[in-house]
């Protein structure tokens, strides 16, 4: 990538000599440097570009000057056979101006190298951000740190198994290997970490994943024989029992929420919306896996209560309330969005984010994604599903109006990230079936109906959660007015 930003830059530092006017093809005109502003200095480019506008010099001892301060000029007597430099012929040829824009060349290249890390997040290719929900959503649960190595171990393998070719078998082998070390060695913390009544349960799926089909002994078989497609299956098995082992680790919030949240409906932990949505000009859906085409598809999003506890929380409540029964979707170039702005609820929900490698959520404050900071729930994934912003201020969310994105790699940065990455309260995702439906939603489609299918058990709604609020669209975090109220 620096032999490409150079060429660029000395491409575009090395200007005709003063006084020797360029021909264009079709015309008389002659091409001139200028002290007007880059057109791509916009806030969304990835890195500071320098001017383009050339220094302007007065007199060619100015310029013998300044070149002469930064390239030793000798005669042809003092280095014999060298490649001398002669001042005065210079300047005539305008070799000298040359020299002088590759220097500039190099002051611009050494302001790129300043640049980069800032921004570089945006602009690498290596970027750790899940590409699926299944695997922020396996990411984001507060799991056993034996249970959370496990699952590093194995998504290491799915990496792996992209690299085109000869496959690191070994690596693979010694990934599966590491896994089960740590299964054995670490039984009894990793089932005492459950509630009572779930270590059965618990006990269950830690067996299938050392012997059962798709297990952890079956991975091995599977890359002895170097059968790919059977360990890819035997992978995503292994993968979704510790998840399911995970979720049974974690049956509440890990952290504590702050004083003036605490009256405010809250997930504390997982659960799962299905939505009915239905044709709104009497067309169908296709299904993808085949079948008949129906004017009715189900879409089911999995949210997470354990990274956006108070934004999971309102929705499920909101979703228990029926609010979103009979609403019109708009279909936008990167979103459906559910047009339910209109019933308005006197109140509004912070901003939401939490960050990966943290253990609380931040509040009204969007993450720097320039700066390194990555969400645990990204936004760049289709099918993520997150709340509008509040009318009045971005440091709060809309507390009925959400979306769901539809995450375009083209639309980002060349990290795969979307530039509104931080910047909303993501809050789950659509599963594989509902990103089918997604892709066929257009403006004018309904929401039949929408139900909290799993997880009513974690919705802690506060009694202050019934009490009516005053209207007021962005009130301070202390005020008692911030309670969301039922309509």
């Amino acid at each position: 990538m620096a032999s490409r930003v150079v060429t660029t830059v000395l491409a575009g530092a090395l200007p005709a000599p003063p006084h020797a006017p360029v021909a264009v093809a079709g015309g008389g005109k002659v091409v001139e440097w200028t002290n007007r502003p880059s057109r791509h200095g916009g806030i969304r480019c990835g890195v500071a570009r320098a001017s383009r506008s050339r220094p302007h010099c007065s007199s060619s001892s100015a310029w013998t000057a300044e070149v002469a301060a930064i390239i030793p000029l000798t005669t042809s007597s003092e280095v014999p056979g060298s490649f001398n430099i002669h001042v005065d012929g210079l300047v005539q040829d305008g070799v000298l101006e040359l020299l002088k824009s590759a220097v500039a060349a190099l002051a611009i290249i050494a302001q790129i190298s300043v640049a980069l890390p800032a921004n570089a997040i945006l602009y690498s290719p290596d970027t750790n951000v899940p590409r699926t929900g299944e695997l922020a959503l396996r990411r984001a649960i507060p799991a056993n740190p034996s249970m959370k190595t496990i699952q590093e171990s194995l998504e290491d393998i799915s990496y792996l198994l992209r690299i085109p070719q000869r496959k690191p078998y070994g690596s693979m082998e010694g990934d599966v290997k590491k896994a089960m070390k740590i299964a054995l060695d670490n039984k009894e913390a990793m089932l005492g970490s459950m509630p009572a009544e779930l270590k059965e349960k618990g006990s269950e799926l830690y067996t299938s994943l050392l012997e059962g089909k798709g297990g952890l002994q079956s991975l091995l078989n599977y890359i002895k024989d170097k059968d790919n497609d059977r360990l890819s299956v035997a992978l995503a098995s292994s993968l979704d029992t510790i998840a399911e082992l995970e979720l049974l680790q974690a049956p509440g919030l890990s952290f504590l929420l702050p004083k003036q949240y605490l009256d405010y409906p809250r997930l504390t932990g997982r659960g799962v919306v299905e939505f009915t949505v239905e044709k709104g000009d009497g067309s169908t859906f296709v299904p993808t896996a085949g079948g008949e085409p129906k004017r009715v598809a189900t879409l089911q999003v999995v949210v997470d209560g354990y990274s956006a506890p108070l934004t999971a929380g309102n929705f499920a409540k909101l979703v228990l309330e029926g609010a979103y029964d009979g609403v019109t979707l708009k279909s936008a170039n990167q979103a459906v969005i559910a047009d339910s702005e209109s019933g308005k609820k006197g109140y509004t929900i912070p901003l939401e984010v939490m960050p990966a490698g943290q253990f609380e959520p931040l509040y009204r404050s969007p993450l720097s994604i320039q700066d390194g900071e990555l969400p645990v729930l990204p936004m760049s994934v289709y099918g993520s599903v997150a709340m509008a912003h509040s009318e009045d201020s971005e440091e709060y969310s809309s507390p009925t109006q959400f979306f769901f994105y539809l995450y375009d790699k083209r639309n980002s940065g060349l990290g795969g990230i979307s530039f509104d990455e931080g910047q909303f309260s993501v809050f789950g995702y659509a599963t594989t079936d509902g990103r089918d439906v997604l892709s066929q939603i257009k403006t004018g489609d309904k929401i039949r109906s929408a139900k909290l299918v799993q997880g009513r058990e974690r919705l802690v709604l506060p009694a202050a959660a019934s009490a009516p609020a005053p209207e007021d669209p962005a009130p301070a975090p202390a005020d008692p007015a911030l309670a969301p109220a039922e309509s």
